[in-house]
Order: C-alpha cells, then sequence, then structure tokens
C-alpha cells in the first residue's frame, strides 16, 4: 500500500467513530489530515494527540449543514496545505424516527447532513483538486435493505451511492476518481460487551471495526488504483449476504 507522505485528505465527521480511525489511519500513513467535526473538544484532542506522535493534523470545526462552513473548511485547507489530494465525506447522523411522525425538519437534518453535505463538500473540493485527487463517499448498507422507521437514514445513503456514480462522470473529465464505500455493522463502543450471537450474523465471524473501513479508503485513495471509480463497495464482513431463517 502507498503511503501518503505530504497529501492532504479531509475527513468530515472525523473526530470520532469511523472517522476518526480513518483520520488516524491516514495520520500514520503521512498525510496531512483535515478533521472536520462539529465537536471541538474531541476534534481539537485528536489533533493534539495525532500532532504530539509526530504526525500532521488540522481541525476545523465544520456544520456540515452549513455552505458557508463547507466553503470555509475548502478554503482553510488549500491555503494550509496548498492541495487537496483526498475528501472522504464520512459526516452523518442516524435518527431513527416512527414514520407517521416523521416531521419535514427532522427529514431535512438528516438528509442535510448526510447527503447535500456531500454534493457541497464535493463540489467545493473538486473545484480545486487536480488530476490524480479522489472523492470517497461513505453511505451504508442501508443503503439496499432496511429495519421499519429508517426512512430519511435510508434515503439519504442510498443518494450518496446515486451521487457517486454521477459525481464520477462529471469529474472524469478532470481526472478525480469518485468511489463509495457501504459499511456494515461497524462497533466503534465497547467492542469486547459483544455477543457471540453479534458476530456470528456475519461470515467473517467477527463486527466490524472501524480500520476496516479505513483500509478500504486507503485502497481506494491509493493512485496505483485509478481504474476503480464510480463503485460502491461493500464492507460487512458477509452480513448483507447471509441468509438468516428463524425457527
Amino acid at each position: 500500500m502507498s503511503n501518503f507522505k505530504g497529501k492532504t485528505v479531509i475527513v468530515t465527521g472525523g473526530a470520532s467513530g469511523i472517522g476518526q480511525g480513518i483520520a488516524e489511519t491516514f495520520a500514520e500513513k503521512g498525510a496531512n489530515v483535515v478533521i472536520a467535526d462539529l465537536d471541538e473538544m474531541k476534534g481539537k484532542k485528536l489533533e493534539e494527540s495525532l500532532n504530539k506522535n509526530g504526525m500532521t493534523s488540522m481541525f476545523i470545526r465544520t456544520d456540515v449543514k452549513n455552505e458557508a462552513e463547507i466553503k470555509g473548511l475548502i478554503t482553510k485547507t488549500y491555503d494550509s496545505f496548498g492541495a487537496i489530494d483526498v475528501l472522504i465525506n464520512n459526516a452523518g447522523i442516524s435518527k431513527f424516527h416512527s414514520f407517521f411522525e416523521l416531521t419535514v425538519d427532522l427529514w431535512d437534518e438528516v438528509i442535510n447532513t448526510n447527503l447535500r453535505s456531500v454534493f457541497l463538500c464535493s463540489r467545493e473540493a473538486a473545484k480545486l483538486m487536480k488530476q490524480g485527487s479522489c472523492i470517497i463517499n461513505l453511505s451504508s448498507t442501508r443503503a439496499v435493505m432496511s429495519e421499519s422507521n429508517t426512512e430519511a437514514y435510508s434515503a439519504s445513503k442510498g443518494g450518496i451511492m446515486a451521487i457517486t456514480h454521477a459525481l464520477a462522470s462529471t469529474l472524469a473529465v478532470k481526472g478525480i476518481r469518485v468511489n463509495c464505500i457501504n459499511p456494515g455493522w461497524i462497533e466503534t463502543g465497547d467492542y469486547e460487551s459483544l455477543r457471540k450471537i453479534d458476530h456470528k450474523q456475519h461470515f467473517a465471524n467477527r463486527v466490524g471495526k472501524p480500520g476496516d473501513i479505513a483500509r478500504t479508503c486507503l485502497f481506494l485513495a491509493d493512485s496505483e488504483n485509478d481504474f476503480i471509480t464510480g463503485e460502491n463497495i461493500t464492507v460487512d464482513g458477509g452480513m448483507t449476504r447471509k441468509m438468516i431463517y428463524e425457527p
């Protein structure tokens, strides 16, 4: 796997969970990592931790629902590092509400955080990205399978899959690749508390970890893999392929 020394990587929602795992992984590979998040305490703590250990990172407080703040994120990143090589659209919320009580405001909050942010971040970053750069969007297996009362979240994640191949087509002229990752169950809390039955739901015989997604991002961002674009890659330990019959 290529290192990313000197490359600049933006990770939205990068202060915790999957985003934190992605930010740490690229920083370890030598990238200049920009952590974009609303959570200032966690974002600054991660920035300090990475920089203290000899890596290069910068936290920029960003509300991805706000167009002006996204423009500020992109401008500050470019002014600080002189390039944007990889954009990882990871920011998202998973709020589930009863369908019959789902208000327009609640719907808009999820759609604007999860989907509109992908459009805005990609549009602004792509203006400054050069040939060989790439965008990676984080969708979900919930884009193709559902539980009840997840309409807003599922719609947002399905939209991310669709905008990925549209962007891949549009940005091909600039030499920018765009791909999507559909994570399954990625445990970002207490992994040790998971039950045996939780792990057995997967062909891989375990629940996923943030590192599983981070390593997929490294693969997709690697310039040697420049023949991959417009794709959705499911990383779920085989969970969505497993047939389950309840007795």
